[in-house]
């Protein structure tokens, strides 16, 4: 039985992290092995790219080269976990994929939509998820809620946060990027209100799960 690929998609604090443990103890619960990872990261070698495209100091790429670091660390990605992983039956949740680099790098950035696309084809060859839920949430709300909770979890200033340090432009830019990819992919992408509750939240994941009825 082939497995299922699910991926979770939104702006800073948008609760993506609690989501994706939350989508993996339901299907845990029906028995099915889970497989839970994220991007830029994955596999080893996605986790050193990782450190240069989401750290404070990782970098000043130019558009075209971080679009490449993150296609290359997906395609080990791909190759290397997710695809094993789905071809023995799991279940694989990842904490964002394709979607982010077109909303981030394409929508936010600026980055001409076309080439991200042509990158996409040459790397993943049509491969993308079975399912994306896109966490929405307003920009001020999410990001305020993203600086928070890393800097609790880290106990001390996190340096993840080159994203969050960009201007409120950026992450509006951002948002209306992702809702509308999730506007062009409506079998795929299902929008959900990411300033309710975490609980609130994936009671509508999980109803689109039941209706799915994909595995």
């Amino acid at each position: 039985m082939a497995g299922l690929f699910i991926t979770l998609e939104g702006g800073e604090g948008a609760g993506k992290t609690t989501q994706c443990r939350k989508i993996k103890e339901y299907y845990e619960t029906l028995g099915h092995e889970v497989v839970l990872t994220r991007e830029p990261g994955g596999t080893p070698e996605a986790e050193k790219i990782r450190n240069l495209l989401v750290q404070r100091d990782g970098g000043n790429w130019t558009p075209m080269a971080e679009c490449l670091l993150f296609f290359a660390a997906r395609q080990m990605h791909v190759e290397t976990l997710i695809k094993p992983a789905i071809a023995y039956g799991k279940v694989v949740i990842s904490d964002r994929f394709t979607d982010s680099t077109v909303a981030y790098q394409g929508y936010g950035h600026g980055f001409d939509l076309s080439v991200i696309r042509q990158i996409e084809t040459i790397t993943l060859n049509g491969f993308c998820p079975d399912l994306t839920f896109l966490l929405d949430i307003p920009v001020e709300n999410g990001l305020r809620r993203s600086l928070d909770q890393k800097n609790k979890a880290a106990g001390l200033e996190n340096t993840e946060d080159r994203f969050e340090k960009m201007d409120k432009s950026f992450h509006e830019k951002l948002r209306q990027g992702f809702l509308t990819i999730a506007k062009e992919n409506p079998d795929r992408v299902t929008v959900i209100d990411a300033s309710q509750s975490a609980d609130d939240v994936f009671s509508q994941i999980e109803s689109a799960l039941k209706v799915t009825n994909v595995i």
